[in-house]
């Protein structure tokens, strides 16, 4: 049995807000943003190369809901990533190095979902 993740809910108080923050900032491509009714308004977004998205919207998650923590983004050169970010406006910490080629570097959403971007190297 194939069992593939392929959406994570993340609360979310201002869904345009969020939007541009994943959009205008971490640079996400913006699949979805519809309104199927009952008040209902769904934005779907993935990262570049992901096989996995994320939606905010209203009637999706509780927006006053914790926080989702530590969510990774696998990049290629770390550096490079944070670099990206903070040139659109996004804060990212300095990056750490873990030992055993593995490195970090951390931000996080307007509604406190973190995010790590993780560097593997071998």
């Amino acid at each position: 049995m194939d069992m593939r993740l392929e959406l994570v809910p993340l609360p979310s108080t201002d869904v345009d807000r969020s939007k541009a923050f994943y959009v205008d900032g971490v640079g996400f491509t913006l699949d979805h943003d519809v309104e199927p009714g009952n008040g209902m308004r769904v934005v779907q977004l993935t990262p570049p190369g992901s096989a996995c998205s994320i939606v905010i919207g209203v009637g999706i998650s509780d927006p006053h809901a914790a926080p989702v923590l530590n969510l990774h983004l696998v990049v290629g050169d770390v550096d490079a990533a944070r670099r990206e970010l903070i040139g659109n406006g996004v804060e990212v910490s300095d990056v750490h190095d873990m030992g055993g080629g593995i490195r970090y570097a951390y931000f996080s959403d307007p509604d406190g979902n973190s995010w790590a971007l993780q560097q593997i190297s071998v």
